[in-house]
């Protein structure tokens, strides 16, 4: 490996710390408390903070301790561990290091974290870590494999696949997404064939030695002198798609699979201006005449892209046949306008639309897709906001906002639509500030919601990430993807997509040149294959990993890309069947309505905030886990099967949760009279508190902190030109 490696013994600091923290004789009978709190040890590195980004966006609570912060607490006897009434606490239910020992030689700190893994049969994560004989490895030779891991493959053993990483199929595939740049680093080797007494490496991840047929690990559970480890052997940052399949299992494994927090996988897709026609982009004019990018006066090709009878049902047949449920985000003058356009009697498209109606979920888009923020001056491009005679700002009256949604809701009525009153997506998001031209919120859109019963209204989530409020509504960010409203033909996309994403010398806009949230492509791309060959794909990648980050926000497209080459399906389907092969029948996509979502976003940042107040506080003695929460506060958690909450007043117990990629997770709450969560764990997936390990543990082996982290892991690289999640 060419980099020495130091050893010093520190067997006489175990010794003491283990006296400190070893049951006595007086409470050797009574079950500790095991508090569910992870103790991360962050070093600043991305892995540390890869994990420590699950744990936030899980909701599962933790307490970090930064290396480099020199008021930080010195983590001894007293940090780790207590008594409270009599009863031994551990105040952390795992520890997450940065790699297997990341203190300096003779270190009392490690030897206390040993200690008190030992005592309270605690779990430790080596975050990243060389692969060497002090972690039950061979070096990295003979055979094995040091560098970037870029574009392989990772496979979930047997061992694996039996226990916390059984929700994947198998293949764990690394990033590779630029060839210019290194997006990984790891260490392939195997386990020693000869382990110390008493230990044993289990591989949980490995992947092909290149050169060889041997395989090396890549994530493997090392046990020994009564403690258990998940070694790690490559660096990765949060965002990268290896990291975001294995980040579930890492959770579930080092806290024996009883934690706060919950993640499940997410997709939704909002299909916008279903009913209406949308206007085309004009590759000559490099705009969308009709629309507030092209000049007035511009011309350009008028036929309008809308959806067909025949689009209809490929749609119903599509969206039953892979299983999504689409949500169609309606404009009912849509169809009265095309009636009246070509003097029809009935609309087929909404006959059939509505024939197929319970097939689909509606959200309501206003009647005419008006714009409902400050009345827009359209004499210049960009548009801008219209004043009056005194200057101020113009905007749409609360009377035409309330009547572009109570019209499309009485449609719906007439065509039989089920709907949800409390959903509304505006057209373009429109009343919402729109930066850089409209700064604030219509001043009449929270009144005329408040009248229209509205509490969930959609929002941009390119432009406004984080929920807020309006009125009596809570916004539910949209992710856009990036298939545009005004193509109907892949190569109308495309010829878009250069232009967006093109420098001004490849007669591109240039929009690109110097941003800081997109890239340009190195060169247009060829309009006859450009889509299928990079577009489509990129977009899948950009969604799928919204899909594994825990991510309910819905995605939108609009019913254009549903029409003509129907060119969102090959995104969607690509989406689909990425996910099919990484993940187990017991981890299906999520599929939710806008309502659910909202409610979703709020319970976690309800909870997050109790969180972060230190208002939580959640215990497990033995099989029985306690958890309280400030009243009102939902409580997330994930539990293993067979587990119940317990009610009070002769009420018994009751299933928690629901099941989930092998485990129960879900929100719930306090039963009658009671002011804390109470589950039992089953005792056959309730873990030992405590080894009853004696004797000296074995010696603890610092090393110089070289562990190399290339630019591609230390600031992620995007997917593409359209991935600005990455940045």
């Amino acid at each position: 490996m060419g980099r020495g490696l130091r050893a010093a013994a520190v067997t006489a600091a175990v010794a003491l710390v283990a006296v400190a923290l070893a049951p006595t004789a007086a409470n050797a009978a009574v079950e500790p408390r095991v508090d569910l709190r992870v103790l991360v040890v962050d070093d600043g590195g991305p892995a540390t903070e890869a994990v420590t980004a699950e744990l936030d966006g899980a909701g599962t609570p933790y307490t970090a301790v930064r290396l480099a912060d020199a008021e930080r607490p010195l983590i001894d006897a007293a940090f780790l561990s207590d008594t409270v009434s009599g009863r031994p606490r551990a105040k952390y239910q795992a520890v997450v290091l940065p790699n297997d020992n990341p203190f300096g030689a003779g270190s009392a700190e490690m030897a206390a974290l040993v200690s008190y893994e030992v005592s309270f049969g605690i779990r430790q994560v080596d975050a990243y870590t060389y692969a060497r004989p002090e972690v039950g490895l061979n070096y990295a030779q003979d055979p094995g494999y040091t560098g970037t891991l870029d574009g392989s493959t990772g496979q979930v053993t047997e061992q694996g696949t039996a226990g916390a990483f059984g929700y994947l199929r198998g293949a764990v595939p690394f990033e590779d997404n630029s060839p210019t740049v290194a997006e990984s680093y790891g260490y392939l080797a195997t386990p020693l064939e000869q382990q110390a007494a008493g230990a044993a490496f289990t591989p949980l991840v490995d992947a092909p030695i290149p050169g060889t047929t041997a395989r090396g690990v890549l994530v493997g559970e090392y046990t020994h002198d009564g403690r258990s480890e998940l070694v790690m052997t490559f660096v990765y940052n949060q965002y990268q798609k290896q990291f975001r399949l294995l980040a579930r299992g890492i959770v579930e494994w080092m806290t024996q699979g009883i934690h706060l927090g919950a993640d499940r996988n997410y997709f939704e897709v909002h299909v916008d201006d279903v009913f209406l026609a949308d206007d085309r982009w004009d590759p000559a004019l490099n705009c969308t005449p009709g629309d507030v990018d092209c000049a007035p006066g511009s011309g350009g090709d008028p036929h309008p892209i809308r959806m067909t009878v025949a689009d209809a049902q490929y749609a119903g047949q599509w969206s039953q046949a892979h299983g999504l449920t689409f949500d169609f985000v309606f404009n009912g003058g849509g169809s009265e306008d095309y009636k009246t356009d070509n003097e029809l009697a009935a609309d087929p498209l909404a006959q059939r639309l509505t024939a197929d109606k319970n097939a689909y979920r509606w959200v309501n888009h206003t009647y005419l897709h008006p714009f409902l923020g400050c009345v827009q001056d359209v004499t210049v491009v960009p548009w801008r906001c219209a004043t009056d005679a005194s200057g101020a700002v113009s905007w749409a009256g609360r009377t035409d906002i309330t009547r572009a949604v109570r019209d499309n809701r009485d449609w719906a009525v007439s065509q039989g639509l089920p709907l949800n009153n409390t959903e509304l997506v505006t057209g373009e998001h429109s009343g919402l500030r729109t930066l850089p031209q409209q700064e604030n919120d219509n001043p009449n859109l929270a009144p005329a919601l408040s009248s229209l019963g509205v509490t969930y209204l959609a929002s941009d989530n390119s432009r406004e990430p984080q929920q807020r409020q309006v009125g009596p509504a809570v916004t539910v960010p949209r992710l856009p993807m990036n298939v545009f409203f005004n193509a109907g033909t892949a190569a109308e996309e495309t010829d878009e997509y250069n232009w967006i994403y093109t420098s001004r010398a490849d007669g591109g806009s240039g929009l690109c040149e110097g941003s800081a949230t997109t890239t340009c492509l190195p060169a247009p791309l060829d309009t006859a294959t450009g889509y299928a060959s990079y577009i489509a794909p990129l977009e899948a990648r950009i969604g799928l990993g919204h899909v594994l980050a825990n991510n309910p926000r819905p995605h939108f497209v609009h019913q254009s890309n549903l029409a003509e080459e129907r060119i969102a399906y090959p995104v969607l389907e690509r989406v689909l069947s990425d996910y099919q092969a990484l993940f187990a029948p017991s981890t299906p996509i999520v599929n939710l309505r806008m309502a659910d979502v909202a409610t979703e976003l709020q319970r976690r940042t309800a909870w997050d905030t109790a969180v972060k107040a230190g208002r939580v506080t959640a215990y497990r003695i033995g099989g029985a886990v306690t958890i309280s929460a400030p009243s009102g506060t939902p409580v997330t958690a994930t539990m293993p099967a067979g587990t119940r909450q317990v009610l009070l007043l002769g009420l018994g117990s009751t299933p928690f949760g629901g099941a989930y990629a092998g485990a129960l997770s879900g929100w719930t709450k306090p039963g009658l009279l009671q002011s804390a969560v109470s589950l039992t764990v089953p005792a056959a997936e309730t873990p030992m508190t405590a080894t009853r390990h004696t004797g000296s543990t074995a010696e603890v082996q610092p090393y110089a902190l070289h562990l190399p982290v290339p630019s591609g892991v230390a600031r992620a690289v995007p997917y593409g030109p359209g991935d600005s999640t990455k940045r």
